[in-house]
């Protein structure tokens, strides 16, 4: 291969390279920050719920692209919910024990200490729009060890919430 050849090659592998790298989601974006904070949610939580114990497991999977939450309510099947970066904002996947799966996004998502919010965006496995189904959920990382999550629902036209406060199993 001649100099100039070689010189060429090079040139073309530096060029494809920097044109790849400014095609990639940026970690520095809010949303990626965002994922990072959640990140610390890893390991396990407890919580009652009107009377009912509920356990709440949190890890990383898919090369630490996404946190699963696994919710096991002591009187009922459990549930996941998988989070993970989308371009300018996150995304909430719920495995619900009613069968259907909202998917939720955040809009501009706010630091974890003050709350993360993710709003319905569409729901998938619903039988008729009157069935039961999460509408959104609000995170909040109270101090370390201590977490608020907020549902909202939907049921026969009627909107409803539930309050969770996980505390940090040690």
């Amino acid at each position: 291969m001649t100099k100039l050849t070689t010189k060429s090659l090079v040139v073309y592998i530096v060029a494809t390279a920097a044109v790849w790298a400014q095609s990639q989601p940026q970690d520095s974006s809010k949303s990626a920050a965002i994922f990072k904070q959640l990140k610390s949610l890893v390991g396990e939580w407890e919580a009652v719920q009107e009377g009912v114990p509920v356990k709440e497991t949190y890890t990383l999977t898919a090369n630490g692209s996404v946190l699963m939450s696994e919710t096991k309510p002591a009187d009922s099947e459990p549930m996941i919910t998988m989070f993970t970066v989308d371009g300018d904002h996150l995304i909430a996947t719920h495995y619900c024990v009613a069968g259907n799966q909202p998917q939720m996004i955040t809009g501009v998502p706010s630091d974890l200490d003050k709350g993360v919010t993710f709003s319905l965006e569409r729901v998938t496995g619903m039988k008729t729009p009157e069935d039961w189904h999460n509408t959104g959920v609000t995170l909040t990382l109270d101090d370390k060890d201590h977490m608020t999550q907020r549902w909202t629902y939907l049921y026969k036209g009627k909107i409803g919430t539930s309050i969770f406060h996980y505390t940090r199993k040690k």
